[in-house]
């Protein structure tokens, strides 16, 4: 823990409810495409179901991916997944570049 990290201050408890809220909303908003967050923000409900896994999570990639989707990850792709264009895909690419090597 970095005591000068107002983060890593922060109780796990509330850092647990908020993520908890957050993920919550994500699979409310399923109109927020998983390439659109990753082009505006480096990341989505894949990332997020990959840092789960690092964090502890005992489950594999697909049981990681249904916690934070709401449902299997095949499913919620084939009810809600679009085709990307090139511009969603090169927003990402852009997108990437600043996260330093890590997402």
């Amino acid at each position: 823990m970095n005591e000068t990290d107002s983060l890593d201050m922060l109780d796990d408890a509330v850092a647990a409810a908020a993520f908890r809220r957050l993920v919550r909303h994500l699979q409310k908003r399923h109109d927020a495409q998983n390439i659109d967050l990753m082009g505006l923000s480096g990341f989505c409900r894949n990332c997020l179901a990959d840092w789960i896994r690092d964090a502890g999570f005992e489950g594999d990639k697909a049981e990681a991916r249904a916690v934070i989707h709401g449902m299997p990850f095949d499913e919620w792709k084939a009810k809600y997944q679009t085709e990307a264009t090139p511009d969603q895909i090169a927003r990402m690419d852009e997108s990437l570049k600043k996260n330093g090597g890590t997402h």
